[in-house]
């Protein structure tokens, strides 16, 4: 790879994105509510339904044969014979997270046998970062800066999800995500509205193919409208109360992406936005999403989402969330049963107008047709194929590469990584050693049996393998009898410590919020002690999160963020290891010093207090145990080189409706061959809004070979410098403008400035 360049060129809000769906490959196969494409067959097939049927197109149901109790609450759907008969008796649009081909072609060939109008089935799944063969979480992946490594292992869990019968995902998850101590982040692609945007429409592109009708394609949905990444406190399912203009300029923008990349379907939050619930928030769903974004699909619930506006306080009962959520805009409910039950009678009372009950019938069958359902409604299941389709050698060597291009390096002191293949005994220490932990939380389709463990990697890889020790010396969250004490032995027999530490994967995902986003104590009494034996430690975190490092820990020579990295964690780590692959992860979120400082992300504000350069002065914008930095920013990550960054070349202005081009020079000072990361960024100096202290507005993953210097450019548009004004109206205004070329979000780099000038 020589380059890899993304710069922002066109606003994320507006036209633009209006413009890329238009040329999306869904647009003219689903385009219900803003065209005359629904097919004709769609129309007269409303006509002849009761509507207890439209109600039921209308009802998405769990799977009674799947892993949905695992990874959801349980609700009885009555077993597999009772769920079969409902979906012949029309009372289901579809289930999701099934059993594969197998129990999708009995519902499937019921249905279609035995049912009135033999209106297909739509299954869908969490097949949110793989299906058998598991990638690294979105958030790891999101670290590559490589959009188009996502749109390719998407591809690869489209094609597996597709071959078990599967229509439908729910995924991408696009929430920009501030807070570490919410557990959900570990779904999305960080902290950076930006680089969410373009994760999430390579993710779209991904799942859904260049053509939706295609075996191996599924419909995507965009989740979780909107502003789920905002709750407060990090806390899941709880409020959000944001302003208007970070609505719009930070919150919104990666999902107007994925609709505008072509994303068939989206999922309503569980979230309130200023007090209405995102289910029942017309405004969202209708003025925004439909009438401003021109989005043409369906939207469903997420799990009960419709039902729980009773506890919010938002809808009075059952029957009242029903009408509340339909008159939204949400097409369809998950899990509830609340369409099914009460959506005819509303229609009967004059509560629902019926040609609300049929646009979302219609959205929902135009889905269907868009799928090709209704020209073979078997398409998807093929039990031989489903077969031949899992975990293939090159769906498991992108895994591979995957992995390693997700592995974030932290820090290298005295240049201790990497290691070498022979002439060293390693000692592997940590509740992470063994065949745990691998496939992540949201992965319910994985097994962690099947995936590549850090030791077997790690042995594999080695000259040597009986060189390696292996201690787990703790579990997760608890002591083991006797296991410090074997693990300190073990450090002092060895040469090097790889200290494999971290959150379990039950510690992320929803309903996981932290309070605290440190490692638990057990885990850092054991850092403490192998610390101690003087032994040069590499600290290995699994982790779905930001976290805070303290002691033995943060103070380790060399640190490697591993995140969960799925079927080939073991061999994509030890490629970086080794030095077989170079590190070229950034990170997607920000580290912090404390807990207590979250939320913390890069682009936070000045106060008019803030702390200048330098020792701690009283009276400034600073914590008293931390700076009101980050311990390891966003957009940081280390190689195995050093690289200069200088000669930055940039004009004194930029035209009003015009564009520069930016330039720095980059020289790899080392002896290996590297992937650099350089990123932009840029201050408003001046505004009627105040800015943010920095913005990503683009990045370029360069290759260096050992002395190269490469030129890499950028280009700023002026679109690129809007903003939400005090009546939330797009606004530039005239003036001066920072600018970084940098490694990180708080590196120096190479920086200089530029005025907008309206002549």
């Amino acid at each position: 790879m020589d380059s890899l360049r993304i710069s922002r060129r066109s606003a994320l809000l507006g036209a633009t994105m209006v413009a890329a769906w238009s040329t999306s490959p869904l647009r003219a196969a689903i385009a219900a509510t803003a065209s005359r494409a629904t097919p004709a067959f769609v129309d007269a097939l409303i006509g002849q339904m009761t509507l207890k049927e439209k109600a039921g197109q209308l009802n998405l149901m769990p799977s009674s044969w799947g892993p949905g109790p695992t990874i959801n609450p349980i609700v009885d759907t009555g077993g597999v014979d009772k769920q079969i008969e409902d979906a012949v008796a029309g009372k289901i649009t579809g289930v999701f997270n099934g059993n594969g081909a197998e129990f999708h072609h009995r519902l499937q060939d019921a249905v279609t046998r035995r049912s009135r109008l033999k209106i297909p089935l739509l299954f869908g799944a969490d097949v949110i970062h793989g299906y058998r063969t598991v990638f690294p979480v979105p958030l790891a992946e999101a670290g590559s800066f490589e959009p188009s490594l996502a749109e390719r292992t998407s591809r690869i869990a489209a094609t597996e999800a597709a071959a078990a019968g599967i229509d439908w995902t729910f995924a991408p998850m696009v929430d920009v995500a501030r807070d570490a101590r919410w557990g959900r982040g570990v779904e999305g692609s960080g902290e950076d509205p930006w680089l969410g945007t373009l994760f999430a429409g390579a993710r779209v592109r991904g799942f859904q193919g260049k053509d939706l009708t295609a075996a191996d394609a599924v419909l995507s949905c965009i989740k979780h409208f909107a502003a789920y990444g905002a709750a407060e406190a990090g806390l899941d399912y709880s409020t959000v109360d944001i302003s208007p203009q970070t609505l719009h300029d930070v919150l919104l923008p990666p999902y107007e992406a994925g609709f505008a990349a072509g994303a068939g379907s989206g999922m309503a939050s569980f979230n309130e936005i200023n007090g209405i619930p995102s289910t029942g928030n017309h405004w969202l769903l209708n003025k925004l999403l439909r009438d401003e974004w021109k989005f043409p699909g369906f939207i469903v619930s997420d799990y009960t989402g419709d039902q729980e506006m009773i506890v919010h306080g938002y809808a009075k009962d059952d029957r009242d969330a029903a009408r509340l959520a339909i008159l939204a805009g949400c097409d369809m409910g998950m899990a509830s049963n609340l369409y099914y039950t009460y959506l005819p009678g509303l229609v009967r009372d004059g509560l629902v107008p019926e040609a609300v009950l049929d646009q979302s019938v219609r959205r929902v069958l135009s889905a269907k047709a868009a799928l090709g359902l209704f020209d073979n409604p078997l398409r998807r299941i093929d039990t031989k194929r489903e077969a031949a389709s899992m975990r293939r050698p090159a769906s498991l060597a992108l895994a591979r590469e995957a992995a390693s291009k997700s592995v974030v390096l932290l820090k290298n002191e005295g240049g201790l990584l990497p290691l070498p293949r022979a002439g060293k005994r390693i000692a592997l220490i940590g509740p992470h050693a063994g065949q745990n932990d691998l496939i992540g939380p949201w992965a319910p389709f994985g097994d962690d049996a099947k995936c590549v463990s850090f030791e077997t990697g790690i042995r594999t890889a080695m000259g040597d393998p009986k060189a390696l020790s292996v201690v787990r010396g703790c579990e997760i969250d608890k002591p083991i009898a006797g296991g410090i004490d074997a693990a300190v032995a073990a450090a002092r027999a060895a040469d090097v410590v790889l200290l494999a530490v971290g959150e379990g994967q039950f510690m992320s995902g929803e309903s996981q919020s932290r309070s605290s986003v440190t490692l638990p104590q057990v885990q850092r009494d054991l850092a403490e002690a192998v610390a101690a034996t003087g032994t040069p430690v590499v600290v290995l975190l699994r982790n779905g999160r930001a976290l805070a490092l303290h002691g033995a820990v943060r103070d380790a020579r060399a640190i490697m963020v591993t995140w969960f990295l799925g079927s080939e964690a073991g061999n994509g780590l030890a490629d970086v290891l080794f030095g077989k692959v170079s590190p070229s992860a950034r990170l997607p979120v920000s580290f912090p010093y404390e807990s207590g400082q979250e939320p913390y992300y890069y682009y936070h504000k000045n106060s008019g207090r803030a702390q200048p350069p330098g020792p701690r002065q009283d009276y400034k914008t600073q914590f008293r145990e931390a700076p009101n930095a980050a311990l390891y920013p966003f957009g940081h990550g280390l190689t195995y080189s050093t690289v200069e960054y200088a000669g930055l070349e940039l004009p004194a202005t930029m035209p009003w409706n015009g564009a520069i081009e930016i330039a720095a020079r980059l020289t790899n000072t080392g002896a290996v061959a590297i992937d650099e990361v350089a990123q932009l960024y840029v201050h408003d100096q001046v505004a009627s809004m105040t800015r943010p202290v920095r913005l990503l507005k683009g990045f370029a993953k360069v290759h260096l070979a050992p002395g190269e210097s490469k030129r890499v450019t950028f280009r700023l548009a002026f679109t690129d410098l809007l903003f939400s004004n005090a009546d939330g109206k797009l606004t530039v205004e005239p003036g001066a403008f920072t600018v970084w070329v940098a490694p990180s979000a708080q590196a120096g780099g190479v920086t200089g400035a530029f005025s907008l000038v309206t002549g």
